[in-house]
């Protein structure tokens, strides 16, 4: 019988169509667990279930930024405290072995013990959408490279009398020539017992095609890229005025921190969730050294190195700051490394420190 006073701790193994949850107490007894569907009806009984134990302090959730994604959202908008669990503990999977129950419990016993958990993304916010807009619009630019190089080569591959009237032109007049081509027939069938037509109709046929292909993919990117300015320079106007800070890369950077930046507590738990802090490497007492830390969100890491190109070429005190530490005997990739640590620091300031709703409203 559960004790109805407990204070109930909760974990969650997620996956794509189910949620596995169980539920211990601070004690670490496990209280229950069982399997629901993963969709709304089953998040709320999800929650039912795991009421009835006690009054509830934290759920872990595993996958909070994928497969429990909506879930977490759902718990939050119900007033539950709930901590994302970064990784299982492996040697309990070694000791117990692998299972949905024994994944749902260690994720549990991962938040009492308060080892490898932290605050989710909410989710919820104009951040959110600033990145589903940077990844349809990252894709359209994928898909729209991906377009010019088939219709690149088409036209290199084609006839000479297709070839010959389209070589010579800039990107942007080629695909315009190519979206004017008028194959000699629509149906290449027609022309099958005379292969060099057939040859000549179906590269315009192609090459027409592909062209109206990279048109509406062209146009998908700039319309969203419209979207993403607007919305970044609502949402943080401190951010964009950095020197060397675009609206792509301040777009980066409010992803990384989400919805709810006072989950990071300082400037310096930024830089590590952007991997430019040092990790300590030491041994023994005469060895104090530090060592490149390789973890961390790579695209920040990728917007922060950027940032730090760009000033070197046009920032005069960062040139300065280059032409000191050189002459104190740093290398260039060590300064790089000290400027994209200064950087995080100037990024994590100009972060806005609430949850800017009305900002989406706005744009």
């Amino acid at each position: 019988m559960a004790n109805v006073q407990a204070n109930v701790i909760g974990g969650v193994d997620t996956h794509k169509h189910t949620h596995y949850a169980a539920a211990i107490d601070d004690q670490g007894r496990l209280l229950g667990h069982e399997e629901f569907p993963a969709n709304a009806s089953g998040y709320r009984s999800l929650l039912a279930w795991m009421r009835r134990f006690g009054r509830i302090e934290t759920i872990g959730v595993e996958s909070s930024g994928s497969f429990g994604a909506t879930l977490t959202r759902y718990l939050r908008s119900a007033g539950e405290d709930v901590a994302e669990v970064n990784k299982p503990n492996r040697q309990a999977r070694h000791m117990q072995g692998k299972s949905d129950r024994l994944d749902a419990e260690q994720i549990a016993r991962a938040v009492l013990a308060g080892e490898g958990v932290g605050t989710p993304k909410t989710k919820s916010g104009p951040i959110e959408v600033i990145r589903m807009l940077r990844v349809a619009r990252a894709s359209a630019i994928r898909a729209r490279t991906q377009a010019f190089n088939n219709l690149f080569g088409t036209m290199i591959g084609a006839p000479s009398e297709v070839r010959d009237e389209l070589v010579g032109f800039t990107k942007r007049t080629f695909v315009n020539r190519c979206l004017a081509l008028e194959p000699e027939t629509e149906e290449l069938l027609e022309l099958l017992d005379d292969p060099e037509r057939l040859v000549v109709a179906s590269a315009r046929f192609t090459l027409r095609d592909l062209a109206r292909r990279w048109k509406t993919l062209d146009r998908e990117a700039k319309e969203l890229g419209r979207q993403l300015e607007a919305l970044v320079h609502h949402v943080a106007p401190e951010l964009v005025e950095l020197f060397g800070v675009s609206t792509e890369l301040a777009g980066q950077f409010l992803v990384t921190a989400g919805d709810n930046p006072e989950r990071i507590r300082n400037e310096a738990a930024f830089a590590r969730l952007c991997g430019v802090c040092p990790k300590p490497a030491s041994s023994g007492l005469k060895n104090n050294r530090h060592r490149l830390n390789r973890g961390g969100d790579r695209g920040a890491n990728s917007a922060l190195w950027i940032v730090a190109v760009v000033r070197l070429r046009h920032h005069e005190a960062t040139r300065e700051y280059v032409a000191r530490r050189t002459a104190e005997g740093l290398s260039k990739r060590e300064i790089i490394r000290c400027l994209k640590r200064y950087i995080a620091r100037e990024v994590f300031a100009a972060l806005p420190r609430s949850r800017p709703e009305a900002a989406l409203v706005a744009a």
